[in-house]
């Protein structure tokens, strides 16, 4: 038959710390400015950070469609739970969920897809 070939596994895994360092490298400080208090750029910096999570390490992106529902009003903390659905070649899709920080109790959903920017020799 054939060989068994293994894939190498990640020597970097994806972290808070990654994270958090992503936010102060790659959005300007207007966007962090927010401390992303307004649910839309919640969504889209949390979207960004789980792409940037799946591909383990972070590639440039723009959001090229973003679809939210709220569901109540908020005057509490916020979190997001952001979760890939597919990442393709030129396009990623994603959703997040905008939960009470409190209860967990969900106050939005999002849905948005994701261009990711090719540099001029074809690369990231």
């Amino acid at each position: 038959m054939g060989e068994v070939h293994r894939l190498p596994a990640p020597q970097l895994s994806f972290s808070l710390q990654t994270a958090g360092r992503l936010m102060t490298k790659i959005f300007p400080q207007w966007v962090q400015d927010l401390a992303l208090l307004v649910e839309s750029a919640l969504a889209d910096t949390a979207m960004v950070l789980a792409c940037s999570a799946a591909w383990n390490g972070y590639r440039p992106v723009t959001s090229v469609d973003q679809t939210t529902h709220f569901l109540r009003p908020v005057n509490f903390d916020v979190v997001a739970d952001a979760r890939v659905v597919r990442i393709g070649r030129n396009t990623s899709f994603g959703r997040v969920m905008l939960l009470n920080a409190a209860d967990r109790q969900p106050i939005g959903m999002v849905a948005g897809a994701y261009a990711m920017l090719w540099g001029a020799n074809g690369e990231w």
